[in-house]
């Protein structure tokens, strides 16, 4: 299954549903989402793989991972709604778990990054993280359509966040490295493979899961200390941000080595989180493996 890399619907349709927001209610969205995820869970692509993550990696039965899936596709369709109401300017509470750890390193000289994944809604959480003496720079797939991406640079203007838009050249590996060399903040996501092969195995929910190697081969080559920021839905207007630091490996061992402890202490706050809001992982792709070595190192 590939990942199509933007968002349904056309620009007409999306600046159509961007206007319906700035007058009716989020009550009435969710309640059609409710009506519509059965048709999305029968004829979509979303299901089998969402049905088989609660069925194989939580172990529960067939009856309760039906109703998991139905509420993870309920909670997505609650995510979208949310970030097209955002750009229509509805507002969305915001807390926070260890703050102090994002201004701590904000504060600092050095550059720091922020790695993410398909959990909950990342973005609104980028609309609500200012940035106040560092510009954070964060990857989005260039793919996107105009509305996305011209209303997430509106957002994220006012946090004082760029975007550097991924595909398939090699522009945004330069972007990154004048990002870090500059000691600014880099954003992004780090649960799945997008343009590369290259890959590390991790244990994840009792599995070998293939995670991207670029993001913390970056961090390890230059040492930079990293958060991973977790975003997630806790009601209809609120949302929670979770913040942990990852331990860097120590350096007298070998590089190999050092990518595969960081990219497992991410895989493990990653499975920590989606534990405690199993409904809220959207990554919908095979990333199982039943191999135990990882593939070739990339030149970064």
């Amino acid at each position: 299954m590939e990942w199509q890399g933007r968002t349904d619907g056309n620009r007409w349709m999306q600046q159509q549903l961007i206007n319906c927001f700035r007058f009716l209610s989020l009550h009435i969205y969710y309640m059609g989402v409710a009506v519509v995820v059965p048709f999305y869970m029968l004829f979509g692509k979303g299901f089998k793989p969402s049905y088989g993550f609660y069925r194989k990696r939580f172990g529960w039965n067939a009856l309760k991972s039906f109703w998991w899936s139905y509420k993870n596709h309920l909670r997505f369709g609650q995510v979208m709604i949310d970030r097209f109401a955002r750009y229509a300017g509805k507002t969305f509470a915001l807390t926070t778990d260890n703050i102090e750890l994002y201004n701590e390193l904000e504060a600092g000289d050095e550059a720091f990054v922020m790695l993410s994944a398909h959990v909950g809604n990342y973005e609104m959480g980028g609309y609500m993280l200012t940035a106040k003496r560092k510009s954070m720079h964060m990857l989005v797939f260039a793919q996107e359509t105009e509305t996305v991406m011209e209303n997430r640079k509106k957002q994220f203007g006012r946090t004082n966040i760029r975007m550097i838009p991924v595909d398939n050249g090699m522009n945004h590996l330069f972007a990154i490295n004048e990002v870090l060399a500059t000691g600014q903040i880099l954003s992004l996501t780090a649960d799945r493979r997008f343009g590369s092969e290259r890959s590390v195995v991790c244990r994840f929910f009792g599995g070998d899961a293939l995670f991207p190697l670029g993001p913390f081969a970056t961090i390890v080559q230059r040492d930079v200390p990293t958060l991973v920021v977790l975003v997630v839905k806790t009601g209809i207007k609120s949302y929670r941000a979770i913040l942990t630091r990852l331990p860097l490996p120590p350096t007298n061992l070998p590089r190999k080595e050092r990518i595969q402890q960081l990219a497992q202490a991410y895989a493990n706050e990653l499975e920590r989180v989606v534990r405690l809001y199993p409904e809220q992982w959207f990554n919908f792709f095979n990333i199982w493996t039943t191999t135990t070595s990882s593939s070739a190192e990339p030149s970064t």
